[in-house]
């Protein structure tokens, strides 16, 4: 589902955040494919900025993260999703990447940290150039 009137513009669709982990076991690659395993990972505390908020705030450190988001792609055509300028002018990003699934995206934050709210727009589906 998408609110249509704020995710959707020009150049693209707006993506938001639903969960954001920790990794606390590391994962595992190997040549053939028969040894890969996902990492250990822990949701991210949250916290209430102002007690009138509808949504809670992650406050994240310098460090790699996962983040889930709360849609998903019926496609099979891969698109292209991007990092917001928002998350990159604060001192966080993620990969560009072309997929056909959304699936959990690593965050790398650096600097002083970020906080980011439960359903902020963070990542791009891009659409069309501009």
């Amino acid at each position: 589902m998408l609110h249509e009137e704020t995710q959707v513009h020009d150049s693209g669709i707006d993506l938001t955040v639903t969960e954001i982990h920790e990794i606390d076991d590391p994962g595992r690659v190997d040549f053939g494919g028969g040894e890969l395993e996902p990492p250990g990972v822990l949701p991210h505390e949250r916290h209430w900025r102002n007690p009138d908020d509808d949504y809670q705030w992650w406050r994240l450190e310098a460090g790699q993260y996962l983040m889930e988001y709360n849609e998903s792609l019926d496609t099979d055509d891969a698109v292209t999703i991007q990092p917001r300028p928002a998350l990159l002018e604060r001192g966080a990003s993620h990969p560009t990447l072309r997929t056909a699934a959304l699936a959990s995206m690593p965050i790398s934050v650096g600097g002083s940290g970020i906080l980011i709210k439960e359903n902020a727009r963070v990542s791009t589906v891009i659409t069309r150039q501009s």
